[in-house]
């Protein structure tokens, strides 16, 4: 992954690293989740449909629990119910096996959740009038493993037919454990790996420090190998790795408790599996956490203003709170800077079933995270088998994302580029009408697309012309979406904007919104504040706690006082 963010600060680093973060898979058996199927399904189990109904339904999934909790009390694992909202992943912490070779079921977590179940409907004669599909609140179980190749797993499955999974896996264990097979000695602190010097068959390596969501004692890792066990995970191949860790832990340790093998096998119960969550990270490792903590923290504040990071909900045009629609949460449009921690500060860019986001993590870590919630959203389908291409996904999401980034924090203006704007441009074989900064619509246009340019899938004319509107503060009829397509193409004319492929949706090139940011912080931040206390000295002492930003202004405008004053020009 080569992007211009890595490329500004290559000087600083000490390497970087790409992986697949949190996976999230969805294990369903197909015919239970039809109504025909599903009767199919309990006929081989029962021979008959005859005692279908809503009170055997729930004898099978009292059975399940009942089975779960003597097996547990037996083998001494713990079983916990947690309440509504509790941190699953904090209350695990405690138990993870201290012992590395330990594998198997170590913990069972209890919760409430909403999963689709099967109502039966009689007639008075006991016949089956309908079989319904209804999300009813019932009991999930997390089933946490500790597997040989994959490490650290959680299973969550429904207690009630057809017991619908979810398989949690973390592409960062798979690196560590193929790093261990590899005969590689570990310290790792935390959650993230050290720089401190590592061996392999008696000899002495070099170490990249690097991130991992594993929990556990203290490791390193050898860097060259660890860098191209990491890119394994994105590759074709470890699509059967994941399908051997679901067929390893769901028959056997899960859903045992609740159907036997032998009626697994007599029924032809069979899990298919999709993709449901990931996350891709990239991973610069800085020399000096100093250098870090001062590129990470200038490029912020340097891109607030511009992202217009602090209207949250505005950015996009929404101001109404968000609703539920139908069921469906509205989809998340925002840019927003959070702080967790005091020593924590999150960038992070939501739009709708994608976030991207950029994060300090350990002490000299800068991660770039791209997260798909929900893969039902992207044009490559959910299947196992599609894990490879949706990676590859958002890899180039995430490029565009930091190419877009350090575009807007850098940008640049050649000698004669700021005479060139006011001239035509030239779309294929028409030319457009050259850019007028004079005119307050264009100026809020470029502001738009620069606050704009960072959303992962593009923006729409829609979107622009909202953006406007909030800038200008104009009624909805002032400015329509036809207006903005206007104003793009002169900006597609000169090649600072392009579409995305044939649909209606824009990028700004890299060049073209270095160009835009540099105009609109020259006027805003340069033009404007420098010419504004010119003619008014300020009185008074100077403030205690003045930016360094706002003593540059100062130095700024007394010459610029002496040079009108020595110019005979009056302001």
């Amino acid at each position: 992954m080569t992007d211009q963010l890595t490329q500004a600060y290559e000087d600083l680093l000490e390497g970087t690293y790409d992986c697949v973060d949190r996976i999230v898979l969805n294990a369903y058996f197909r015919s239970g989740h039809i109504a025909g199927g599903f009767r199919n399904w309990w006929r081989r189990v029962y021979g008959s449909d005859d005692n279908l109904d809503d009170a055997h339904l729930m004898r099978l999934a009292g059975r399940f629990s009942r089975r779960l909790r003597s097996y547990c009390e037996k083998q001494g694992i713990p079983v916990i119910d947690c309440k509504q909202g509790a941190r699953k992943h904090e209350i695990a912490r405690p138990y993870l096996p201290q012992e590395s070779e330990f594998t198997g079921l170590f913990l069972v977590l209890v919760a409430r959740a909403s999963a689709p179940t099967w109502h039966v409907e009689q007639t008075k004669d006991g016949r089956i009038r309908n079989l319904e599909r209804k999300y009813s609140y019932i009991n999930h179980y997390y089933f946490h493993i500790m597997d040989p190749v994959w490490g650290h797993v959680t299973i969550r499955m429904a207690g009630h037919p057809p017991f619908g999974a979810q398989v949690i896996l973390n592409g960062h264990e798979y690196v560590s454990r193929q790093a261990e097979k590899m005969g590689m000695t570990f310290n790792k602190t935390g959650n993230c790996f050290t720089d401190i010097i590592g061996h392999r068959n008696g000899q002495q390596a070099a170490v990249t420090r690097c991130s991992t969501s594993i929990l556990g004692p203290t490791q390193t890792v050898e860097g060259p190998d660890l860098a191209q066990i990491a890119e394994t995970v994105c590759s074709e191949n470890i699509v059967g790795q994941l399908r051997q860790v679901c067929d390893r832990w769901l028959y056997s340790a899960c859903l045992c408790f609740g159907l036997p093998l032998t009626e697994q096998q007599a029924s032809g119960f069979q899990y298919s599996y999709s993709v449901f969550q990931m996350e891709y990270s990239h991973n610069l490792i800085f020399r000096n956490p100093g250098q870090l903590e001062a590129c990470f923290q200038g490029m912020i504040d340097r891109t607030r203003t511009r992202l217009d990071i602090k209207r949250l909900k505005t950015i996009f045009g929404r101001k109404r709170r968000p609703f539920r629609h139908g069921g469906q949460k509205q989809p998340r449009e925002e840019v927003v800077v959070e702080r967790p921690t005091y020593d924590l500060t999150i960038f992070k860019v939501h739009f709708g079933a994608m976030t991207v986001k950029l994060y300090t993590k350990d002490r000299a870590l800068l991660r770039a995270e791209a997260i798909v919630h929900n893969t039902k959203r992207l044009p490559y389908g959910r299947s196992l088998d599609t894990f490879p291409v949706i990676a590859s996904h958002l890899s180039e999401t995430l490029v565009r994302f930091l190419d877009q980034l350090v575009a807007v924090d850098q940008c640049a203006l050649s000698d004669d580029e700021f005479d060139a704007v006011a001239n035509p441009g030239q779309l294929g074989s028409h030319r457009t009408t050259g850019i007028d900064l004079n005119k307050p619509r264009v100026r809020a246009v470029l502001e738009a697309v620069v606050a704009l340019a960072v959303l992962p899938n593009g923006f729409a004319a829609s979107d622009v012309a909202s953006k406007v509107r909030e800038i200008l503060d104009l009624s909805p009829t002032d400015y329509l979406p036809r207006h903005a397509a206007y104003d793009l193409r002169k900006l597609r004319g000169k090649q600072w904007l392009h579409r995305i492929g044939n649909s209606r949706r824009y990028q700004a090139s890299s060049d073209g919104l270095r160009i835009m940011s540099a105009l609109v912080l020259l006027r805003d931040k340069i033009i404007k504040p420098v010419l504004a206390g010119v003619g008014k000295p300020k009185r008074g002492p100077k403030p205690k706690n003045a930016h360094p930003v706002d003593d540059l202004y100062r130095q700024i405008q007394s010459l610029m006082r002496t040079l009108f004053l020595e110019l005979g020009f009056a302001v």
